[in-house]
């Protein structure tokens, strides 16, 4: 066996929060900022604006700009009575093959024009039957609403493992928006409404708790028929979430890919100018958006839009004390009527905000099955759907580079047990040499370098400088909490994980003085190796990996999520290039496959530059 002769660094140098300041101070930096209007023709030019650049760029990118003109045709089942309304089962097609279960709540005695309320909710796994949801909508029937109360993914009868909000990030890497879904849900919900007989187009309302509280600004933010909004326990500005309140960092669809290129949830509060608005939140909330932290700095960025609009009036806000949790219970609902008849129900002296005690019209979630067709779509069979035709020709260095949004890193510091990267990011190192080491090997390895106790002894003995890391999000890379959430924060600020990852490994790899082996085990690391060898054809010489998949269709296959593999989901990498392509563009460098699969064979079989080698015994 060969002796050591130096080593240079090793793991203990790094601080294990490091990764998470980096990345904290990153995302804060690139966060957009709230502009001030002096004329309320300003402020109206500038919100226009906005909504259609967050609708054309974030919400309906890829196929998903053609579900948005899908017509809608709603399925009507069995219809039930309870005191003073109808309850009608339904179902509605939001894009081709995929339903949303609904129930439509209807006055006995309808008028000729009632105001009509999307009943969104949270993540309940009782979803559309959950009592207090049941509650809110049988009493707003009682006072002459129309309601629609629809599932939501992942919840209630859309509870199947292809519907975890995870999934959307599959939608992502296909190219087309996986936010797209659960905006047609809420927004084909409004289409459908307003066709009802008797519906009233000047008095919209949409409310709900926690996740329904997201979906709640999310569509009366950008859809300007919603005319009164009263989200419940449902977001807070990102810059709360990223450093003081990391129990507010959101799933996929509160997080999504690029929104935060253009717009943080101050901007789609004051969006909601100068229409009625009550933002809702629970003073002992342990869930997340406790209202003494998250209510104040969305009335003092919305505050001042309303004022200038000569509405001050129409933005309120009410905290809940009792009980004070994560709750949409009766003191909330009440302020919700309370709202209702302010704003709908003006100098109506009948109305009454008092709740009316329904309980004998709760029903059991079987007693509101709505049918749905066995072959509805998931999230995970959209994607899946999507990717057959992926990836499309013509993939490119500087294409890949696109998709990646490949930022420019280099070495600008070395440090004891790591190196630091255009003094941003700071990436864990160790550096192995021997008396015969006459080349160099750059090592990852999906459980970070700590754990391997057999690769780098294998490269020395082979001749090797065995330089090992751990890029962003692996071994000291890994974030100390909430991982996978900042990986959804650096895609919705415009980066990519995936982009960072591979531009460390470059940058490594230059700092070594080119011509490098790079050598990744696992399948993670294995896609950051590979498209880092396509996107740089000078720093790296040859590339070996261990356990890669074959496709990334395989992620597809498995329904893989953002929480297991946050780097794959790049958006828009299968539309552009699978491990096929980035094989390919290494060429003629050669790429060594380590024991692969059958599927391998069939896959990248024919490529010049694809070698099979045997792992060490």
């Amino acid at each position: 066996m060969l002796a050591i002769l130096v080593m240079l660094f090793t793991a203990e140098g790094v601080s294990p929060r490091q990764a998470t300041l980096d990345v904290q101070e990153h995302i804060e930096s690139k966060l957009p900022k709230l502009p001030t209007f002096d004329t309320p023709e300003q402020w109206a030019k500038y919100a226009d604006q906005l909504r259609t650049e967050i609708l054309d760029k974030i919400v309906f990118r890829g196929e998903a700009a053609k579900w948005r003109t899908f017509a809608s045709k709603p399925v009507f089942g069995e219809t039930m009575t309870a005191e003073g309304c109808t309850v009608q089962k339904l179902r509605y097609e939001i894009l081709p093959g995929m339903w949303i279960p609904a129930l439509l709540y209807t006055p006995l005695k309808p008028t000729a024009k009632m105001p009509v309320m999307l009943a969104v909710n949270g993540h309940d796994r009782d979803g559309k039957a959950a009592d207090y949801k049941q509650i809110r909508c049988l009493n707003l029937a009682r006072r002459g609403f129309i309601v629609l109360n629809v599932e939501w993914f992942g919840m209630g009868q859309l509870r199947q493992a292809g519907n975890n909000h995870g999934s959307l990030n599959q939608i992502d890497l296909c190219g087309s928006s996986g936010l797209a879904p659960f905006y047609l849900s809420m927004s084909k919900g409004i289409d459908l409404l307003l066709t009802r007989p008797g519906a009233d187009p000047d008095r919209v309302a949409v409310s709900g708790l926690s996740g329904g509280g997201w979906q709640t600004i999310t569509i009366s933010s950008l859809d300007t028929r919603v005319t009164l909004a009263n989200p419940v326990a449902g977001y807070s500005p990102f810059k709360v979430k990223i450093r003081d309140h990391l129990k507010d960092l959101g799933d996929s669809e509160q997080t999504p890919c690029d929104l935060g290129t253009l717009a943080d949830y101050l901007h789609l509060t004051c969006l909601r100018a100068p229409r009625p608005t009550l933002l809702t939140y629970n003073d002992k909330d342990a869930c997340c958006f406790t209202a003494g932290y998250a209510l104040p700095p969305l009335l003092d960025a919305a505050r001042p839009v309303y004022k200038l609009l000569g509405k001050p009036d129409n933005l309120r806000s009410y905290v809940n004390s009792d009980p004070g949790t994560h709750n949409y219970g009766k003191d909330n609902r009440q302020a919700l009527y309370r709202a209702i008849g302010d704003y709908f129900f003006p100098g109506d002296k009948a109305f009454s905000a008092d709740e009316i005690d329904v309980t004998a019209d709760v029903k059991k979630a079987e007693a509101l099955e709505v049918e749905v067709p066995k072959d509805n779509l998931t999230l995970n069979d959209l994607a899946l759907k999507l990717a057959k035709e992926l990836p499309r020709s013509g993939a490119t260095r500087e294409k890949v580079r696109d998709v990646l949004r490949l930022p420019s890193l280099k070495v600008t510091k070395i440090g004891e047990g790591f190196v630091r990267l255009s003094d941003k990011w700071t990436v864990p190192v160790r550096i192995t040499e021997t008396e015969k080491s006459t080349k160099t090997a750059l090592v990852l390895n999906d459980a970070g370098f700590g754990a391997d106790k057999v690769t780098a002894k294998r490269l020395a003995s082979e001749g090797y400088r065995v330089v090992e890391m751990d890029p962003w999000y692996f071994g000291g890379s890994k974030t100390t909490s909430h991982d996978y959430l900042f990986a959804l924060l650096l895609g919705c600020v415009g980066d990519r994980p995936l982009g960072l990852q591979v531009a460390e490994v470059n940058a490594l790899a230059n700092w070594a003085k080119g011509n490098v082996h790079v050598v990744a085990v696992g399948p993670r690391t294995s896609l950051i190796a590979l498209a880092a060898s396509a996107v740089d054809e000078k720093a790296i010489g040859s590339v070996e990996v261990i356990g890669s998949r074959a496709t990334l269709k395989e992620v597809l296959e498995e329904n893989r999520v953002m929480q297991q593999v946050p780097e794959v989901f790049c958006f828009g990498l299968l539309e552009l290039a699978d491990i096929k392509q980035l094989v390919t563009l290494t060429g003629p460098r050669p790429v060594t496959f380590v024991d692969p699969g059958e599927r391998h064979t069939k896959e990248l079989g024919e490529l010049k530059n694809y070698r099979v080698g045997k792992s060490a015994k």
